[in-house]
């Protein structure tokens, strides 16, 4: 993968959005840039989880039906979840049917709903790094940072499933508490 690729409007973007629509939304108006809110982190968190063996934009595509199941991702609703909508989750084709993963969402709302408004939001922003070197390629871009294994870490001490180091730095690039658009990316 080139480590840049020139857009239709011509704009230079970090080649991992090839040619898709979706893909060029996402990074320009949400890769990266910093998300805060417990409903925002959870809804990352929950989406990164199910996103661990797949594709991105598979978990983009559907995430609107994610969303709509999922009672928009307001935690205090999905901690309500029961068995029963356990079952019905696993019935819906909308979204990524995986009984582990749904459980773990589940699981992860009850932990956010017996935690203090904005410490979600709190307890992640404090494993962002210090500002660093923006990245000349993809080859300096790292899967796994100190800081995102110990988020991962506090997040697992704490209770929370499907937080592992690499899927808590995606989240960390995600939510712009890293900034990794490559050197010559139009959003750099």
């Amino acid at each position: 993968m080139t480590s840049l690729i020139a857009g239709p409007d011509l704009r230079d973007r970090c080649g991992w959005v090839g040619d898709d629509a979706e893909y060029r939304r996402y990074h320009d108006e949400e890769w990266g840039t910093p998300l805060h809110g417990d409903r925002a982190l959870f809804e990352k968190m929950a989406l990164e989880g199910f996103q661990a063996g797949l594709s991105w934009i598979t978990i983009l595509r559907k995430r609107p039906r994610f969303r709509e199941v999922f009672a928009g991702f307001e935690p205090e609703r999905v901690a309500e979840f029961d068995e029963s909508d356990v079952d019905r989750l696993m019935a819906d084709a909308g979204i990524i049917r995986n009984r582990a993963k749904i459980e773990a969402t589940i699981g992860n709302a009850r932990v956010v709903n017996s935690m203090a408004d904005g410490e979600l939001d709190e307890l992640m922003w404090s494993f962002a790094p210090p500002s660093a070197p923006r990245p000349a390629s993809f080859a300096d871009v790292p899967a796994v940072t100190p800081e995102s294994t110990a988020m991962s870490k506090e997040l697992r001490r704490r209770g929370f499933r499907f937080v592992g180091p690499t899927t808590m730095y995606a989240l960390m690039q995600s939510a712009g508490m890293v900034d990794d658009h490559v050197v010559g990316c139009w959003r750099a």
